[in-house]
């Protein structure tokens, strides 16, 4: 039988660069409802919540069906709110699902659950191939490389792999974890790499945990600042939204 999966999607009103950004507005809906009925496209997931803190989230996922959990304010990361939603579940596999994402569809978290499933590693998440090398110094793109097996060897915000001509791979934010190895995240010394970069998964590299990386076609755009809307506003109307 095939290991139950469940997603996450952890979601705080505050922002430091762009407050309210969950419930910004992306062609006419919230941000967050485009996340949500994006990643409800997936055929492998049993059930998705919306995890948060905040009661305008919860009036807002309510307005459009979503189920929305009311959790802790005094969770340092959105990892550590999935992991409070999933010890009230039997899911063997969750997925934090990030709430600035809009662009999320279920076929990749698909991939996400099936790369789980088989067993190989703990952990997974998402990357994809980006052309654009103007792109390979800004600090907000996460760059992953890794190994011949499709394992992480280093996630950075650095322009890396150094001189590269043609490509460079785009780390997406989309996680799954063995829900065994997430409930025990928390517990995990935060490491000097993840001090550094200020990227929470270095903490699983630096502790010796696999993350197996999946493919994807083609980068999503995040919602860093408000101005990442207009460019995800035209992507949608280009796919026909």
């Amino acid at each position: 039988m095939r290991a139950k999966a469940v997603g996450v999607i952890p979601v705080r009103f505050g922002s430091t660069r762009f407050p309210g950004k969950p419930l910004a507005a992306i062609l006419g809906r919230p941000m967050i409802q485009w996340v949500y009925e994006g990643a409800r496209e997936s055929r492998l997931l049993k059930q998705l919540i919306i995890a948060t803190d905040d009661q305008r989230i919860m009036d807002a996922a309510a307005a459009f069906g979503a189920d929305a959990r009311m959790t802790s304010s005094d969770h340092a990361s959105g990892t550590d709110r999935v992991a409070e939603v999933a010890r009230a579940t039997d899911a063997e596999i969750v997925l934090n699902i990030q709430g600035d994402e809009p662009l999320v569809r279920g076929a990749m978290l698909d991939r996400l659950v099936e790369t789980l499933q088989a067993g190989e590693c703990g952990m997974a998440t998402l990357m994809a191939k980006n052309y654009d090398i103007s792109l390979l110094s800004e600090r907000h793109i996460v760059k992953v490389v890794s190994d011949a097996r499709g394992r992480a060897l280093l996630f950075t915000r650095a322009p890396v792999p150094c001189g590269t001509k043609d490509y460079f791979h785009q780390h997406i934010g989309v996680y799954a974890y063995r829900r065994d190895l997430l409930l025990g995240y928390g517990r995990l010394p935060a490491s000097r790499l993840e001090a550094v970069e200020k990227l929470e998964q270095l903490r699983a590299l630096e502790a010796g945990i696999p993350i197996a990386m999946v493919e994807i076609e083609k980068p999503t755009l995040s919602v860093d600042t408000p101005g990442d809307i207009i460019a995800i506003e035209r992507r949608l109307r280009n796919e026909g939204s």
